[in-house]
């Protein structure tokens, strides 16, 4: 649900990836109408400002927290794992399942990690 730029009183249902949006904020739900529209189905008319399965603050804010972060995705010896993220910029160095994953390449599809360590410059003897 979302107000479109054109009209600032109506609210719309827009279809929207989430990578799209930024600086999300926890916000108190006043409006009868934005109401319904979150109930959807489930709206009860004897109660019009009553959401019906409401998230606590703190799981709002831990979930708006989370998309104010930014992730990279991750791949692994060239497959990549969508469930898995890092923060911007990535860690030279990430544990997974116990083993040590290394930052091969970092660009913009991503980071890609190895399980081989990278090379060992040699500094020559003078």
């Amino acid at each position: 649900m979302g107000r479109h730029r054109g009209n600032g009183r109506r609210y719309v249902n827009m279809v929207v990836r989430a990578d799209d949006l930024e600086n999300f904020r926890v916000k108190g739900v006043y409006s009868e109408a934005l109401v319904r529209a979150l109930n959807g189905h489930d709206h009860d008319p004897a109660a019009p400002r009553t959401l019906q399965n409401p998230w606590t603050r703190e799981r709002a804010q831990k979930r708006a927290d989370a998309w104010n972060q930014p992730r990279e995705p991750v791949r692994i010896d060239g497959h990549s794992h969508p469930w898995i993220s890092v923060p911007n910029p990535p860690p030279a160095e990430l544990q997974l399942d116990g083993e040590t994953l290394h930052l091969a390449h970092y660009g913009t599809r991503g980071a890609h990690y190895s399980r081989t360590p990278p090379p060992v410059e040699r500094i020559p003897r003078s």
